[in-house]
């Protein structure tokens, strides 16, 4: 062991404390922090479920970013509010596209929405899991973690291609289905909007496990619980390991598809501010716990 005093000429960059990044992130999500290093983000909308905005749009990356290199956390569950996934768009929030369809989708579409999967997949050095709790669409953010359950009661589907939505499926969850779903199903579900109940999910590889609502988040922390007993150097460096696909899938696909989606909305011409609520076709009136809150449209 060496005796000589070490001293650089430079000082580390700090990075933002987890309570930091708690408070920069929290109108979008909660978050929660165990004492070793398991974080819980939960996506949220005026603390109910969650309304799909450009705002979250522009920091689901942001927050993968900071959080997945953040060195105190050590694994991430990834996780929504009540029996809703993403099932509406908040109108106000994509009235921009209508004024400047060019610059947003290029910033706020095209850049955003390709960031926030990159970074959870190229960006974060622990292990991710995805707990799937509501319905609707937009699976792909939990369904593109390491690891994945579901809740037995959510229906979800991929609805660009529904009339009233008329988008090319390229924004993720093209690179998703592709990735884990046989290709036949893949297809399938992306040109139809088929709709998939929570046995589907096992069937077709999207989950490893659909667990009961009550008993969701109980079974989440027990597969931590399972993980933080491994080593900690081992355990993420398995986490890139298991990656490898994923990396690989988003650098071959995602670029062109996203930008093949971008050409569809401007061949269609069809605007975010527009898109029908898919709470009707999911069979969900009345049935939302909690609520939804906020202005949509």
């Amino acid at each position: 062991m060496s005796n000589v005093t070490r001293k650089t000429n430079t000082s580390y960059v700090p990075w933002p404390t987890f309570e930091e990044i708690k408070e920069m992130f929290k109108e979008h999500f909660i978050m929660d922090r165990r004492e070793d290093g398991v974080v819980t983000v939960r996506m949220h909308c005026n603390g109910g479920p969650l309304i799909w905005s450009m705002e979250l749009h522009d920091a689901i990356g942001k927050m993968w970013r900071l959080l997945g290199t953040d060195r105190d956390t050590e694994m991430i569950i990834f996780t929504g509010t009540g029996n809703i996934w993403v099932t509406d768009f908040e109108a106000a929030s994509w009235a921009p596209e209508g004024d400047n369809a060019g610059e947003t989708r290029y910033s706020h579409m095209f850049v955003d929405g390709r960031r926030m999967i990159i970074t959870m997949i190229q960006d974060v050095e622990v292990p991710t899991l995805g707990v799937l709790s509501g319905s609707g669409g937009h699976t792909e953010l939990a369904l593109m973690c390491d690891l994945a359950i579901a809740a037995d009661d959510i229906t979800v589907l991929d609805p660009h291609m529904l009339p009233g939505t008329n988008n090319v499926p390229g924004d993720g969850i093209h690179s998703c289905f592709f990735e884990l779903m046989p290709a036949r199903f893949a297809a399938w579900y992306l040109m139809t909007g088929d709709k998939m109940k929570a046995e589907d999910l096992v069937r077709l590889g999207l989950v490893s496990e659909v667990v009961p609502r009550e008993k969701l988040m109980d079974r989440a922390y027990e597969i931590a619980d399972m993980l933080m007993a491994q080593n900690r150097i081992a355990r993420r460096l398995t986490t890139q390991l298991v990656r490898r696909n994923w990396k690989k899938r988003i650098s071959d696909d995602l670029d062109m598809a996203f930008g093949t989606e971008m050409f569809g909305m401007f061949c269609a011409d069809e605007l975010h501010s527009e898109l029908l609520s898919m709470i009707e076709y999911l069979g969900l009136e009345g049935k939302i716990d909690p609520p939804l809150k906020g202005k949509i449209r």
